[in-house]
């Protein structure tokens, strides 16, 4: 069983005055009812169209949004990794050299004593 919404007060008030105002002559209460109702049911339709309308900008958005945060994220990560990049590089130790030259300066001496 399928339950109509009944259109609110407003919405028939608003209707009724719209029917009224675009009355025949000798046009029945009865045919400017359903004239009414008419009205009420493209009121009640462009309501639900227009509902339609903002969910679905309000999904664009969100999910523009979204994918905007995810740039963001994106060229943020990038900009840490460009960071990390730039900074110099660790130089050489001279710990090598330093034991190169005692070993050397070592080896002289072995050598020359004997």
């Amino acid at each position: 069983m399928k339950n109509k919404a009944v259109p609110s007060q407003e919405t028939q008030q608003e209707a009724m005055k719209i029917a009224k105002a675009t009355q025949k002559p000798g046009q029945t209460k009865e045919q400017t009812k359903l004239i009414a109702q008419g009205i009420e049911k493209g009121i009640a339709q462009y309501k639900k169209q227009q509902k339609e309308r903002s969910r679905q900008a309000d999904k664009a958005k969100k999910k523009a949004q979204k994918a905007k945060r995810a740039e963001q994220d994106v060229s943020l990560s990038n900009s840490q990794m460009e960071v990390e990049s730039q900074e110099p590089r660790i130089k050489p130790s001279m710990l090598p050299w330093v034991l190169l030259m005692i070993s050397w300066i070592g080896f002289i001496a072995y050598v020359s004593q004997n």
